[in-house]
């Protein structure tokens, strides 16, 4: 079975640079608190790590 990463915006993007914001947005994030699931692979770890103090990430088996 193929592993996901279970994506949630824990920490607002007001304040931050605009890179980090389209990140986010890229990620599929548009507000607070809401999860998105994604496949696990290295150009969703990239972008994960870019944002990590923004994101809570929990590996699922999908």
């Amino acid at each position: 079975m193929a592993k996901k990463l279970e994506i949630t915006l824990t920490r607002s993007v007001i304040g931050r640079p605009e890179n980090q914001r389209i990140t986010v947005k890229t990620l599929g994030l548009r507000k607070m608190h809401q999860t998105v699931v994604h496949e696990d692979n290295a150009a969703i770890r990239g972008m994960v790590n870019k944002v990590s103090h923004l994101l809570t990430v929990k590996e699922i088996q999908a």
